[in-house]
């Protein structure tokens, strides 16, 4: 009995699931799954590259903005100005006719008070949330912050 019980059983099982029209849907499945899965990857790595991409051209631009503030600073140093101010300062060379005034050091009040308005005026470094980056990125939003 237990013999025929599970001969119907075998029978039912492979007649009812395991017909050609299903395995053609999870043949179709698997493959939906895996292109699936992959774009995924293909985003993630996108997304960092991106990532990579803008901190470059950040990098790029702060050197350029370095570069060019060098450049500025080596045109001051070859004036006429720049080379009188470092005489009167190195060398304590006066004109005619001018007089040499010499203050005390700041005292310790001042100094804290000078600390505290430099640690006031410091910008913080601004958190963006996953999904605003997500955003940014579907949009093509960092790239037009970078550009402008």
């Amino acid at each position: 009995m237990k013999k025929i019980s599970t001969r119907r059983l075998y029978y039912r099982i492979r007649h009812k699931y395991f017909t050609l029209n299903n395995a053609v849907i999870a043949v179709a499945f698997a493959i939906t799954v895996s292109w699936v899965w992959g774009s995924l990857g293909v985003m993630e790595r996108n997304y960092t590259l991106q990532k990579e991409v803008d901190s470059k051209k950040r990098e790029l631009q702060l050197a350029e903005l370095a570069t060019s503030s060098l450049e500025f600073e080596k045109r001051y140093y070859q004036t006429r100005e720049y080379q009188e101010l470092a005489v009167r300062e190195h060398l304590g060379l006066v004109l005619p006719g001018e007089k040499v005034l010499v203050l005390p050091a700041n005292s310790q009040v001042v100094k804290a008070a000078d600390a505290s308005t430099t640690a006031q005026t410091r910008t913080t470094a601004l958190t963006i949330s996953n999904f605003r980056q997500w955003v940014n990125f579907l949009f093509g939003g960092n790239s037009k912050s970078i550009s402008d």
